[in-house]
């Protein structure tokens, strides 16, 4: 064999690698594309607005890193929900399992706990005091008193009691609605609920970081000093409270700013429901105040806000894509 045939078979073995490599690539390519498609067709608008929230926490934490305790851990943790969600809604969207989709569409639910809680790490992110002054100025001016003070000489057990039940019910509202319409199979109008709900918490979550404000209950305490005794409820109220008290993140009242959503959402889907729950919202509202958790401007705002959130996640659920697709 001379040479010239040699270096010629070389050239061709070389356009043969070239060729293979280039076809797998090109194979690569097109699979990591499917695979990207796959996974945007399996999540929706919820998660949307929820990679939005995180990606602004994990921005903060990395600007502001020196004022948060442990705030690589955060980092971290943010990024492992961001692929949890991921694997979660793919394996959900591709799967018929009964279990598994049940989980991928209400996990939205202790996720708005889990974000709230650890607020209690990151209200003094970027602030390091409390602004409460401003709300007790405000609610002074436009009621002429404190109200949580005030509303203190009406003190007793009987009330006490209805006014924590009041309160609690802000957990039925997160779910009643929902449960009616995920039983009755309307994915529009329940995926509706979760978007505007979830906006409105990030967008609480997001003020309470850059307003931190602690609550009457630790800004006016040498005020209030007549107890709040009670009965069962305020029992259950206390042992939560226990737990899951978060020192900050009360403006604007996360409680107030979900149940808006829900009630508004009920206006629209179940008109009967919104006759039903509309006296309990307004007790709530002044629960809020009267158990000292807010101020009358958080419970304000709360309204604004949910309203808001509400409104948005209307809009963006008539967005191309909104509504997660899974598998027939």
């Amino acid at each position: 064999m001379n040479s010239s045939q040699s270096v010629a078979r070389r050239g061709m073995a070389s356009e043969d690698s070239a060729e293979w490599s280039a076809a797998v690539r090109s194979r690569s390519a097109n699979n990591s594309s499917r695979s990207f498609d796959d996974i945007r067709r399996s999540v929706g608008a919820f998660e949307w607005v929820t990679f939005a929230y995180l990606a602004w926490l994990n921005s903060m934490l990395a600007l502001f890193h020196r004022n948060v305790a442990h705030a690589a851990q955060y980092f971290v943790v943010h990024c492992w929900i961001a692929l949890g969600i991921i694997c979660l809604t793919w394996a959900a969207g591709h799967s018929r399992n009964r279990v598994l989709r049940f989980a991928r569409d209400w996990y939205p639910l202790p996720l708005y706990i889990f974000f709230f809680e650890e607020l209690q790490g990151l209200v003094h992110a970027v602030f390091p005091g409390w602004f409460d002054d401003w709300l007790i100025r405000f609610d002074f001016n436009l009621a002429g008193v404190h109200p949580s003070v005030w509303l203190a000489r009406f003190s007793n057990p009987a009330l006490n009691d209805f006014m924590q039940f009041a309160y609690m019910t802000y957990f039925l509202y997160l779910v009643i609605l929902p449960v009616i319409l995920y039983a009755e199979k309307d994915r529009v109008a329940f995926w509706n609920v979760m978007v505007s709900t979830a906006i409105a918490n990030y967008v609480v979550y997001f003020i309470a970081v850059l307003f931190p404000i602690e609550s009457p209950y630790h800004a006016l305490a040498a005020m209030n000093t007549i107890p709040l005794s009670g009965g069962y409820f305020t029992t259950a109220i206390e042992f939560i409270e226990r737990f899951g008290r978060v020192h900050g993140g009360a403006f604007p009242s996360a409680h107030v700013a979900g149940s808006t959503v829900a009630i508004l959402a009920s206006w629209r889907y179940r008109r009967w429901l919104f006759w039903v729950c509309l006296p309990f919202f307004v007790s709530m509202c002044v629960s809020t105040v009267y158990g000292r958790y807010h101020y009358i401007a958080d419970v304000l705002a709360g309204i604004v806000v949910g309203a808001l959130g509400f409104a948005l996640g209307s809009w963006l659920m008539e967005r191309r894509g909104a509504l997660a697709e899974i598998a027939e």
